[in-house]
């Protein structure tokens, strides 16, 4: 038996057609958000009803896998760019983690959009993107103080506020792009 995130497939046939819904819950949530039904989901992935249950057992355990694997490829990402690039200056890091994060296309829109539309509807899923935070600001937190001795906790949250200032400005109607001026305006309070 394959395991996939917790739950036992049968063969590898079922935990493609798992994968398949996964993806196509993540496309539907980051299109029309976590309101979309479970009938729409199963239409989009081409499985019956049953199976859907079978396999997730509820919507919010669906949410929670898809924002498990949001999160999960960007805390690798992160890692990896703090931990792997050696030759990069803390800043260069700090702009690359950044842009990772503000960018429509990246894993971090569904968990964005996940702030703002599951946290009383499912909270075991919600604290998937509540965990991803809190390591994301321990994480900047120990990077920031590479470049300022003086570096406080309030200064990765701010950081991570200014992501989210920038998706906010990304997803808005006006589409004009400033997140280069708001992460030099976050790096000028380094100096």
């Amino acid at each position: 038996k394959i395991i996939l995130n917790g739950i036992k497939m049968p063969n590898l046939e079922a935990s493609f057609r798992a994968l398949r819904v996964l993806h196509a819950a993540r496309d539907l949530f980051k299109q029309y958000g976590f309101y979309i039904g479970i009938d729409r989901i199963i239409e989009e992935a081409k499985i019956p009803k049953a199976t859907f249950y079978n396999y997730f057992h509820s919507k919010e355990r669906l949410i929670q896998m898809s924002l498990t694997f949001q999160t999960d490829a960007l805390k690798h990402e992160v890692f990896s760019i703090i931990h792997s690039y050696r030759e990069l200056m803390a800043f260069d890091k700090l702009k690359k983690v950044y842009f990772l994060h503000a960018n429509l296309e990246g894993f971090y829109r569904l968990a964005f959009k996940a702030i703002f539309e599951i946290e009383k509807l499912y909270p075991a899923a919600y604290k998937v993107v509540s965990d991803y935070r809190n390591w994301f600001i321990n994480e900047i937190y120990k990077l920031l103080l590479t470049v300022k001795v003086t570096a406080t906790v309030e200064d990765a949250y701010m950081f991570l506020f200014v992501i989210d200032g920038a998706m906010v400005q990304l997803l808005s109607a006006n589409k004009i792009d400033e997140r280069d001026k708001l992460l030099e305006y976050f790096m000028s309070t380094l100096a």
